[in-house]
């Protein structure tokens, strides 16, 4: 049981992880933020879910920084900065929105990575 979770969830670096889960706090911020504005208190259940969603974003981003890799490999492309920095934000809305079902295929992937490092040693 403590290699399945050195292997998925110990997978990423610890840079790698602390940065994206900065990055992922961004959002559960908003909602903090917005809801103490409101009368009504934020429920347990969305609570748990924006930390479920926040300490998986990493893992969600993952997949989602492969996919994109895959598919542009080492192009690049100039494009309006603001533009740029719109789109970044929806993408990391949309990795975190999603994580509780996105994160899953990236620790599965791991797993298999560093099953795949130790067997061919």
């Amino acid at each position: 049981m403590r290699q399945v979770i050195a292997k998925t969830f110990g997978g990423l670096s610890l840079q790698y992880y602390l940065r994206q889960l900065l990055f992922g706090l961004i959002f559960p911020a908003f909602v903090y933020y917005t809801a103490s504005k409101g009368t009504n208190p934020i429920q347990i259940g969305m609570v748990v879910f924006m930390l479920i969603n926040t300490l998986l974003y990493p893992y969600s981003r993952f997949v989602y920084e492969s996919i994109v890799n895959f598919i542009i490999g080492k192009n690049f492309f100039l494009v309006n900065g603001l533009l740029m920095l719109v789109a970044k934000l929806f993408t990391m809305l949309l990795c975190w929105s999603m994580a509780i079902f996105i994160a899953p295929i990236g620790l599965a992937y791991l797993y298999y990575h560093h099953s795949k490092i130790k067997t061919s040693f």
